[in-house]
């Protein structure tokens, strides 16, 4: 059955093509698994909520009859403006507009969210831009430049809101605009495309544009708020849309609704908030999390950018789930909200996750992948300016910048054939990590450090799961030791100055390019040598070696501009001839690499590697493979290209693939 949508019909009809619905929510109501529903070009001021799950082999699919012409909002216009003072100006809203979800009186708050200044769900959009909150009007009539925003300029059209009885009055600075001459609107339903029941399952939502959203603070021991989402089910497919301007989360992969568990730290206090999440993992076992129930989404060739806490964000919810071929950009830009759950790409629990040839850039950071990045891969994405601008000052609770962030996780973890172009590249407190054929101009960091706290005079130490291969049910709980990782055939370039020298490889901000870092670890030789005895073993003795760190695998790599070279190494390319300068200039669609990169690696050859080079991951014994468990052969770069018997270094397989690189074509 074929429904059909069209907001400008001008009687609400039965769903055919001669009388449509004026509603996707009244064709979410009639559709069942096999269904297709056609949505006309217009504006859809409403929140869908599915209520019918598909099948694996018959699913309900909505679909934009014009790619990104169905608008899905949770904005509302305001044309009744009236001039307040200087670039001021004034609107009451009955609070009935709201019903009962007014963003103008819920905050954005809850565990790990650190800014010192709580704002509302709520937002101001002014020509499709969000406007910045302030908490007095004295600030709004003010309306600086906030120091810590991304963007300057944008950070002077400021709004305030206050409660007048029954009524919501918002303040607007729109900097000399006159709002009857502009698009003004004001977010107000929480979200766009999510169902409210678990198991909605094998959904496909395609080509709409999905926006202006008041959302609420996502965590991972918490349900988990987006602007489109599955809830908790499994097999959804998001695809060739434009999601932007949520306060929060852009897209939603997570969480299952859990009130003893949600937001425990925020309103009961009396558990540390890693228990509380070791608490949900273990309680997600009773609400179903297993493979054959949740996760194996796909979300593809999706433009996510603008929002404030997340592009996209899921716990436990993401498992076997493929993000492909995205364009993901300025997120937390306005540094307005602040805490440990921000990043184009923020999951927890992304087990069997593969995140590939997305182009993620102007985020706080790029992907964070928080707890059990199991099976997880990373591959072929072009990342670049995931940090701070220059001159812009770090806002007080935000996070630090890097491209990728993978905590607290015991592997196997595969960072492979990616242009990780930040200053930070690969920050890493964790266990079981391999980064193979990277080009990478940032540091690493965290090394050795970020895991454990220090209270009460004793040491806390961050317990972790890990999973039984390729599964959800967990196999066990361990600190993260450091170490056991894999450093493999990358091209290292010290492109960003050393501002400071005092910084060490256990700060997240650590400047020095290259892989010295991991001469704290032991080859494997050295390791295992420990275990190695001729008498009966020793239970005792043996905890030193039980608890000291893993060993490092670390050769194949090419370093340029003075990039450091772990002491282990000993096949690698050390450049002290030439000055290197790699840049990355164009604009949407046409991006390209400057560099003469290709020209100084020489005859410099290294070995094709597989998942029987890497081995297995530690803690869970689990190899760097395939989902289903076949080899990894690291036989494609970045663009697909095969490379040949004369393998080189960093994602690009020969001088086609460089020129690909240097013409516009990244």
């Amino acid at each position: 059955m074929i429904y059909y949508v069209n907001a400008d019909a001008q009687n609400n009809g039965n769903g055919s093509v001669e009388s449509p619905f004026k509603t996707i929510g009244e064709a979410a109501n009639a559709a069942h698994a096999g269904d297709e529903v056609i949505v006309f070009p217009g504006i859809y001021r409403e929140t869908v909520v599915p209520k019918h799950a598909g099948a694996r082999d018959a699913r309900i699919t909505f679909r934009s009859k014009t790619p990104l012409a169905a608008v899905i909002t949770g904005a509302e216009p305001v044309e009744d403006w009236e001039k307040y003072e200087g670039n001021v100006y004034r609107t009451r809203i009955s609070n009935s507009l709201f019903g009962s979800y007014n963003p103008y009186t819920t905050y954005v708050c809850g565990d790990w969210y650190f800014a010192p200044t709580v704002r509302h769900t709520g937002s101001v959009f002014l020509n499709d831009r969000m406007m910045y909150e302030t908490v007095s009007l004295e600030e709004c009539i003010n309306g600086a430049i906030d120091p810590t925003s991304w963007d300057p300029e944008g950070s002077k059209y400021k709004w305030y809101t206050e409660q007048d009885g029954d009524h919501t009055v918002i303040y607007a600075n729109f900097q000399g605009l006159n709002p009857d001459n502009e698009k003004v609107e004001i977010s107000v339903r929480r979200n766009c495309f999510m169902p409210e029941e678990n198991g909605i399952n094998y959904i496909t939502v395609s080509g709409f544009t999905i926006c202006k959203a008041a959302t609420t603070w996502a965590p991972p021991a918490a349900y988990q708020d987006g602007m489109i989402g599955p809830h908790w089910s499994k097999g959804w497919i998001i695809e060739d849309c434009e999601v932007y301007g949520s306060r929060c989360c852009g897209i939603s992969l997570g969480k299952y609704r859990d009130p003893e568990n949600d937001m425990y730290f925020y309103t009961k206090h009396v558990k540390s908030p890693t228990q509380m999440e070791r608490d949900a993992v273990c309680r997600g076992q009773y609400h179903g999390w297993l493979k054959e129930s949740i996760g194996s989404h796909i979300i593809r060739r999706c433009h996510v950018h603008h929002c404030e806490q997340t592009g996209i964000v899921g716990r436990m919810g993401a498992v076997f789930s493929t993000i492909e071929d995205c364009h993901i950009h300025h997120i937390c830009n306005s540094q307005q909200l602040g805490g440990a759950e921000t990043a184009g790409i923020k999951l927890h629990a992304a087990i069997d996750v593969t995140i590939r040839r997305n182009h993620i850039h102007n985020c706080i950071m790029g992907v964070w992948l928080d707890w059990e990045a199991q099976g997880a891969r990373i591959t072929q994405n072009l990342l670049h300016d995931n940090m701070r601008p220059a001159g812009i000052e770090q806002a007080e609770g935000a996070m630090f910048s890097t491209d990728v962030f993978i905590e607290v996780g015991h592997g196997p973890t595969l960072i492979d054939n990616n242009l990780l172009l930040s200053n930070v590249s690969v920050t890493i407190p964790s266990e079981g990590i391999a980064v193979v054929h990277n080009l990478i101009l940032g540091s690493f960091s965290l090394i050795n450090s970020g895991v454990d706290s220090i209270v009460n005079d004793q040491r806390e130490p961050r317990y972790t799961p890990y999973h039984i291969r390729h599964r959800t049910e967990v196999a066990g709980f361990m600190t993260i030791l450091h170490g056991d990782d894999r450093i493999y055939n990358n091209i290292f370039v010290q492109n960003y100055p050393v501002t400071d020298a005092s910084k060490t490889p256990e700060d997240n901000d650590y400047q020095v390019v290259g892989t010295a870092p991991f001469d704290i670890f032991p080859r494997y030789d050295e390791w295992i040598a420990n275990f190695m005895m001729d008498r009966e073993p020793d239970m005792g003795a043996l905890a030193t070696y039980h608890f000291g760190h893993l060993p490092v695998w670390v050769d194949g790599n090419a370093y340029f501009n003075g990039a450091t070279i772990c002491k282990h190494e000993q096949t690698f390319l050390n450049d002290t001839e030439h000055k290197i300068d790699v840049k990355i200039t164009g604009t949407e669609g046409s991006y390209r690499l400057t560099t003469d990169l290709q020209s100084c690696l020489g005859q410099f050859k290294v070995n094709l590697l597989n998942s029987e080079s890497l081995g297995k991951a530690f803690e869970p014994e689990q190899r760097f493979e395939n989902p289903d468990g076949t080899d990894i052969v690291f036989d494609t770069d970045y663009f697909g290209y095969k490379r040949n018997a004369d393998v080189i270094p960093g994602p690009f397989a020969s001088a086609e693939a460089f020129a690909r690189a240097l013409n516009n074509q990244l």
